[in-house]
């Protein structure tokens, strides 16, 4: 706890060496992102992940604070090296050219409604098993609706599957990417959707926020087993905790509230999680 709570945890030389199997157009796609990032703020990365946990298939488990945030945490990885994979809905890999450049890149596909949670819980156990790149998860399921943008409850998937196939989990905590772009909102039907959300984004580099990520070490699960009743609830706990912790110094300056007022986002949820 001592460790966590120093200033933003010093910056950290970290490996840049990319994984040399990350398919070139997700490699450019990421290093377009990079420059969308800088562009929109100052990004401030710490922590790392380990030599020994590179190549192999890993867990990475984040808060969700915003629309512009896996932006930030693709930036932030390839700033340490690594080329991270999502867990992507079925509906955007189908996606006319878009898709196309995220199948190719190698995500993860999750076709929610088209088979029992049984099988896909199996199908992604696989891919998980199957891929050696980092998979990026949120185990909120969706952008923080707490006042205070702290984490909400989430859901045990994550938990779930690192107990499942005895795969690691780092947390990453990060502060900043709510400032870059509104909230908006959950569906888009028309113009006026979008114009709040395209006016924030063309702002905020006027605002130059700064986007901080801390990749913190794994989290210990060894306690937990995959087939003791609540033990899945615990192990998600425990993530949820670790992010938690590292998302403390990185807002020192914010403890309550968000400075940044985003009229768009919800605020009817409580994080369980808060300090």
């Amino acid at each position: 706890m001592l460790r966590a709570m120093v200033a933003l945890y010093p910056e950290e030389d970290v490996p840049t060496r990319r994984e040399d199997s990350t398919p070139l157009i997700w490699r450019t796609m990421l290093a377009v992102d990079e420059a969308l990032v800088n562009l929109a703020g100052r990004l401030r990365v710490t922590g790392g992940v380990p030599g020994e946990l590179r190549g192999r298939p890993l867990l990475m488990a984040a808060n969700h604070i915003g629309v512009f945030d896996a932006f930030v945490l693709m930036a932030a990885c390839r700033r340490i090296g690594l080329a991270p994979r999502f867990m992507l809905a079925g509906g955007l890999l189908d996606a006319p050219v878009l898709g196309t450049a995220l199948r190719a890149s190698g995500h993860l596909r999750v076709d929610r409604g088209s088979a029992s949670a049984v099988e896909q819980f199996a199908a992604a156990t696989r891919a998980l098993c199957d891929t050696r790149a980092p998979i990026i998860v949120y185990p909120e399921g969706r952008i923080s609706h707490d006042p205070g943008l702290w984490p909400e409850r989430g859901k045990t998937g994550a938990a779930r599957l690192a107990l499942a196939t005895g795969v690691p989990v780092v947390p990453i905590s990060q502060w900043g990417a709510h400032e870059a772009v509104y909230w908006g909102t959950e569906r888009v039907e028309g113009l006026a959707d979008i114009v709040p959300l395209a006016r924030s984004g063309l702002t905020s580099p006027l605002r130059r926020p700064t986007f901080r990520v801390h990749f913190a070490e794994p989290v210990e699960l060894s306690a937990f087993r995959p087939d003791r009743a609540g033990d899945a609830v615990k192990a998600h706990a425990a993530i949820m905790r670790a992010i938690t912790r590292g998302l403390v110094p990185l807002r020192a300056e914010e403890p309550d509230r968000p400075r940044f007022h985003d009229p768009t986002r919800p605020t009817d949820s409580t994080s369980p999680w808060r300090p």
